[in-house]
């Protein structure tokens, strides 16, 4: 625990690099094992996932077993330093202030631009309500991937734990879609993906609303909270409640930058 609670305060403090993250490294060597493994099947799919969840499991043992033969200041360590590798919570939360403050403004081409940062969603036709659901739901379905289901996994099993949950995230929102192209390539990875955050996705799903009225988007996850000024939809009765939409496949978010 005390290793989980290091990392998530060197995410508070540090947030994500800009450049040289380790997820978006990992990122570049799927995209570039994609390029050898890809065929238009389930069972290629199942192999891409394999050998690099797999090579990521295989370090995390490793960086553990070497962490604890150098005592539990190593052990904690390298555990504070998977968690932060690992969490996106501070770097979500900020761009989600910066939607909601851009679309306070109205200025919807800059949250226009924003949008990607944020999901996969085309923010071309979007108007400023669009714009605030699609922040919405991405932000709330985010904050599980990129915070509670890092941290759960971390304090249930060290660092092979969540090296292999944030390899197996990121996978997700690299082919886990249904275009043409991952439709079947991406099975295994919505899958995997769908299993390792399933206790964790049950907690936010229960926890978003919008509040149209008061011209606020709330989003409440556990213990995380990131809040804007400006209504995801205009309402004649003054306030309108909504649940998020539960994942069914694919998650448009990006917890952490990975190459297109």
């Amino acid at each position: 625990m005390v290793g989980v609670l290091g990392g998530y305060l060197a995410d508070l403090a540090l947030s994500d690099p800009k450049r040289g993250h380790p997820v978006a490294v990992f990122g570049q060597a799927a995209a570039k094992l994609e390029l050898a493994t890809y065929r238009d099947s389930r069972i290629a799919g199942v192999v891409h996932v394999g050998l690099l969840v797999g090579a990521v499991s295989l370090a995390g043992v490793a960086v553990q077993r070497a962490a604890r033969r150098g005592g539990r200041l190593c052990s904690i360590a390298a555990t504070a330093t998977a968690v932060w590798i690992s969490l996106g919570g501070t770097s979500l939360a900020r761009t989600g202030v910066e939607m909601a403050e851009l679309l306070d403004r109205d200025d919807i081409e800059a949250a226009r631009r924003l949008l990607p940062s944020l999901c996969g969603r085309d923010p071309a036709p979007l108007d400023g309500p669009g714009l605030a659901r699609a922040a919405l739901e991405s932000v709330a379905e985010n904050t599980s991937d990129a915070q509670v289901a890092p941290m759960l996994w971390a304090t249930v099993g060290g660092t092979p734990a969540v090296l292999t949950y944030r390899a197996i995230n990121t996978l997700d929102s690299m082919i886990g879609h249904r275009s043409p192209r991952y439709l079947r390539f991406g099975w295994a990875a919505a899958r995997l993906d769908d299993g390792a955050n399933y206790i964790a996705r049950g907690d936010c799903g229960a926890g978003g609303d919008v509040r149209a009225g008061r011209r606020r988007i709330t989003i409440r996850c556990g213990a995380g909270l990131a809040g804007g000024r400006r209504a995801a939809s205009q309402s004649q009765r003054g306030r309108r409640r909504g649940g998020l939409r539960r994942r069914t496949w694919h998650s448009p978010g990006r917890a952490h930058p990975v190459p297109p």
